[in-house]
């Protein structure tokens, strides 16, 4: 278990480093209304993917993730904050892959824009930093 901690707590730091690589690709095409693809979208849903699998592993084997200590904020943020806003991050990356699928051009990069970019965000916020007191470290 310990393994599959260390692994989704690095991985982590891929995700963001593709979805914010992802978010300025999307931007630059946008704005020079490129009609192409970029796989770095691609690449940045399945990191995210892949960071949930073990995400939900680790939620299935997990003791801080307990639903009758609900009134401590470690467990709370593990059992529902967590989980809740990685889940919906993962569906506005989703949506937005699969949306800019059906697009060309400036609509397909501005939608990879507006949806990674919200999922970014929830991702910034749903992971538990080292100063947010949580128990856990930064790798």
């Amino acid at each position: 278990m310990n393994m599959l901690i260390h692994a989704h707590s690095g991985l982590r730091y891929v995700v963001l480093a593709l979805l914010i690589a992802a978010i300025f690709v999307a931007y630059s095409k946008w704005k020079s209304n490129d009609h192409g693809d970029s796989k770095l979208y691609l690449f940045a849903m399945i990191a995210a993917h892949t960071q949930l699998l073990i995400g939900l592993i680790l939620f299935s084997m997990s003791p801080k993730v307990d639903f009758s200590m609900m009134s401590d904020a470690m467990y709370r943020f593990f059992s529902v904050e967590h989980t809740t806003m990685m889940l919906i991050a993962l569906v506005l990356i989703t949506m937005g892959r699969v949306r800019s699928k059906k697009l060309e051009g400036a609509p397909k990069h501005r939608t990879v824009l507006y949806f990674y970019t919200l999922g970014l965000i929830l991702i910034i916020v749903g992971i538990p930093w080292p100063f947010r007191n949580l128990g856990a470290g930064w790798f």
